[in-house]
């Protein structure tokens, strides 16, 4: 890398390191958790596909991070969405915007992680041009629970949440 490089790369952005218990799902990135049925798609509002909640962010640019240890289950090579099966075997998909995978990965950057990769919280993911995409689409993004394993889960009331804060009770 000569000078120039040096000089006027961007530096990516790095988060701490987060040690979580397996059994914890945590926010994905520094935000507002909201109430889920404030978001304008039934599929989501209604949690259609799984016990859910959301999260709005009002950053430019955010980083969404695993919200639990585990495989990286799926990763859309649009951005717009991946999903994680936790240790403990509890299926959670992460999808942000409504319809965005109309974007067709403009304005989200993979980051260095593959579908089958194993991933601990807090772990960088995708990042999202929040103020590109908010243009042309609602940005708030969805936390969902595929397939609880058999275990019940509840979260937490809307509030301000910091990246790797427990979103269940």
């Amino acid at each position: 890398m000569g000078l120039f490089d040096k000089l006027f790369k961007k530096e990516e952005e790095v988060l701490p390191e987060l040690n979580v218990d397996d059994s914890a799902i945590v926010a994905i990135a520094d935000g507002e958790l909201i109430d889920v049925k404030s978001v304008p798609d039934p599929v989501f509002a209604e949690e259609m596909m799984g016990k859910s909640t959301a999260f709005k962010y009002n950053k430019d640019k955010v980083t969404l991070c695993s919200p639990a240890n585990g495989t990286l289950g799926v990763l859309f090579p649009t951005g717009h969405a991946f999903g994680i099966v936790t240790n403990e075997g509890v299926e959670i998909l992460i999808h942000c915007g409504v319809d965005t995978v109309n974007a067709n990965g403009d304005g989200f950057k993979l980051l260095k992680k593959k579908q089958g990769d194993t991933v601990k919280a807090g772990d960088p993911i995708v990042e999202v041009d929040i103020k590109k995409l908010s243009a042309n689409y609602d940005m708030s993004t969805m936390l969902i629970i595929t397939n609880p394993n058999e275990k019940v889960f509840e979260f937490i009331e809307p509030q301000a949440v910091k990246r790797g804060q427990s979103v269940v009770k």
